[in-house]
């Protein structure tokens, strides 16, 4: 029987272990699991995080993920400090700056992150499968992976989202804050000058989802509306992911998932399915209530700053660059009081509570959110905050795996095993005429 002191030298000769399935510790390690620390729980498990902005500093700061932070999140050194084994870059395409142009910036985008990958091959890997996180993880590299934030990038085409999956992108966002005219965000929802479809998704929404479960590509609700979420959860023949969202029963965000919208991803999927996953954001104005209320009062103050700057910039001909318009809001909300971490621990809590140990995860929004996050947490390296934090609570390490990455995993994994069959069968369109009249 090994005691405590060998247990603990094995574990730190090998940081980067990778098990035959994620979450899964050899019996040994099982019986001593109750001695192990946080630390040691990141080390035995594979840490994925869903959401990260980054690209767009790649792109529009020509950022390099060896470089020092500059008042973003995220770069190597502090994944690796924060034993982080895999991120989902996101492919974001802001539709105002953007319009007409959404593929061509969704194309460059996804070119920064692959040279980024192949600049620093040593130490990163661009994966595309659950294997491809462990096999990176095991030969001690960093895994990289994309998912489109916004279904607008496929510029309503089919072909174009099957090129997205031949480039490597593994979940897409059906919408961002906007609709896209076959999917509804939750950021327009209620303005009476946006048209929306009628159910949720259009037809050709409808096809969109089962071409990405054809593909194996991850469905991703967050930024849906309400009734976008409940239509895509009918049509998915997969579990799908929230890869950025929390609990609104704790935030009144509509970015955020009520209790049945919970429920309902912990049982989304076929009939045999173990259901999908809700990765937690860390924006302080979707974790916790009190800043969201201080911020809404800021809103003007920050919405005539940009304004005022936009127009300085129109007025002397030269461009306002998004990472200048990022800057003037960062500048304003620093001066909202962080929320405590206690609060981004009660926004997995809950979820926990209510949709089940093995339907929680976490999306970061790492350099997507101005920096607002809650105190303590500024980069991938304070991750293990998160772990010890979790245990206080009596959580316990295989708990604690299959939220840092095990439940993402297992749900990838499913995505699969669903492309796979849906790959035998010839299903007509739904958006082509059928040869019935439709009712």
């Amino acid at each position: 029987m090994w005691n405590d002191a060998l247990l603990a030298l094995l574990l730190a000769a090998a940081p980067a272990l990778a098990w035959a399935q994620a979450g899964s510790v050899p019996q040994s390690t099982q019986m001593r699991a109750k001695t192990l620390t946080p630390e040691e729980v990141e080390r035995t498990a594979i840490v994925i995080d869903g959401h990260a902005d980054t690209p767009q500093r790649f792109l529009d700061e020509q950022f390099d993920l060896d470089d020092p932070l500059h008042g973003g999140n995220f770069n190597l050194e502090r994944a690796r400090k924060g034993s982080l084994g895999a991120e989902f870059f996101a492919i974001w395409v802001e539709p105002g700056r953007y319009k007409g142009q959404y593929a061509h910036r969704a194309l460059e985008l996804i070119d920064a992150v692959k040279q980024q990958a192949a600049k620093h091959a040593a130490e990163m890997e661009l994966v595309t499968s659950p294997e491809g996180i462990e096999r990176a993880h095991a030969q001690r590299k960093f895994a990289a992976l994309m998912g489109i934030e916004g279904g607008h990038a496929i510029e309503d085409s089919l072909a174009l989202l099957r090129q997205y999956y031949a480039l490597g992108a593994r979940y897409m966002t059906l919408t961002w804050n906007s609709s896209n005219g076959w999917a509804d965000s939750s950021g327009d929802i209620d303005d009476p000058h946006v048209p929306h479809t009628r159910e949720g998704l259009s037809e050709f929404g409808k096809d969109v989802v089962y071409e990405m479960n054809r593909l194996g590509m991850m469905v991703d609700v967050s930024h849906v509306s309400d009734r976008t979420f409940f239509r895509t959860l009918i049509i998915s023949r997969a579990p799908v992911i929230a890869s950025h969202s929390g609990a609104r029963a704790l935030c009144d965000s509509p970015r955020n998932m009520t209790d049945d919208m919970l429920r309902a991803i912990a049982n989304s999927g076929g009939p045999d399915s173990k259901g999908g996953v809700v990765m937690v954001n860390f924006y302080s104005a979707f974790v916790s209530q009190a800043y969201r209320d201080a911020l809404k009062q800021m809103q003007p103050e920050i919405d005539k700053a940009v304004a005022d700057a936009a127009a300085k910039a129109e007025a002397a001909g030269q461009p306002f660059p998004a990472v200048d318009e990022a800057k003037i809001r960062k500048s304003r909300m620093d001066r909202i009081p962080r929320p405590p971490l206690s609060a981004l621990i009660d926004q997995i809590d809950h979820i926990v509570k209510v949709a089940g140990i093995d339907h929680v995860g976490l999306g970061s929004d790492f350099d997507g959110i101005f920096s607002q996050l809650p105190e303590g947490i500024d980069s991938p390296a304070d991750l293990p905050k998160i772990t010890a934090a979790l245990m206080e609570r009596g959580y316990s390490a295989e708990d604690c795996r299959k939220i840092l990455g095990g439940n993402l995993l297992r749900v990838f994994r499913e995505v699969e095993a669903v492309s796979r069959q849906l790959q035998t069968e010839n299903r007509p369109r739904i958006s082509v005429k059928q040869p019935f009249a439709k009712q």
